[in-house]
């Protein structure tokens, strides 16, 4: 991918497929983000801001610089928004929940914004916003709420992030880009 003059090769952007891990090396032997992006992604250093689970999908960012990095991973820094599809009939209730926030072992978990997108038999397509990301901050924020008919858990099924902060997701899964001058400037003056 041939990069344009107004790009500062700051920050890169990738559209995470379900199936990688993000991490440098897996001792697992698994698929890593690193082996979607050109090599000297990993041999100049370039760090992944924040994470995104194995199964997780969607945007993920990529800095050599820990201050960018830091600033956009800090809690309260930077909203993300998410598109989810949970297993279980989701409530009003369970949305007030939420954004109330859920106490769990992790802390308290919870999210600035719930929606419902749609439902689907027995699922329901949500779009969430976040403004820190503790690890696997949403599937254990609606695992600790539960189906009303069932009494079981909601359960976490597709998660794709879609924007950070400014940014949205506009590239194709397994594809990544520089961002602009630009997209980089709006980026990190919004914090």
């Amino acid at each position: 991918m041939h990069s344009t003059t107004n790009d500062t090769k700051k920050l890169l952007a990738l559209h995470k497929p379900k199936g990688y891990v993000v991490t440098r090396s897996d001792e697992r032997g698994r698929k890593t983000v690193y082996d979607l992006l050109p090599d000297w992604a990993f041999d100049d250093g370039w760090m992944p801001i924040g994470r995104l689970d194995m199964e997780s999908k969607g945007l993920l960012l990529f800095t050599q610089d820990g201050q960018i990095g830091n600033k956009l991973t800090k809690p309260g820094g930077c909203v993300k928004v998410y598109e989810v599809w949970v297993r279980g009939h989701v409530t009003d209730e369970h949305i007030a929940e939420a954004k109330r926030g859920v106490e769990s072992k992790h802390g308290l978990l919870k999210a600035l914004v719930v929606e419902k997108l749609g439902t689907g038999g027995a699922k329901t397509k949500l779009r969430i916003v976040i403004d820190e990301g503790k690890n696997r901050h949403i599937r254990r924020l609606f695992g600790a709420l539960k189906d009303p008919k069932f009494g079981t858990p909601l359960k976490v099924l597709e998660l794709k992030r879609v924007s950070i902060g400014s940014f949205g997701l506009d590239i194709e899964s397994g594809k990544w880009r520089f961002l602009s001058s630009e997209e980089e400037r709006i980026l990190l003056n919004n914090h």
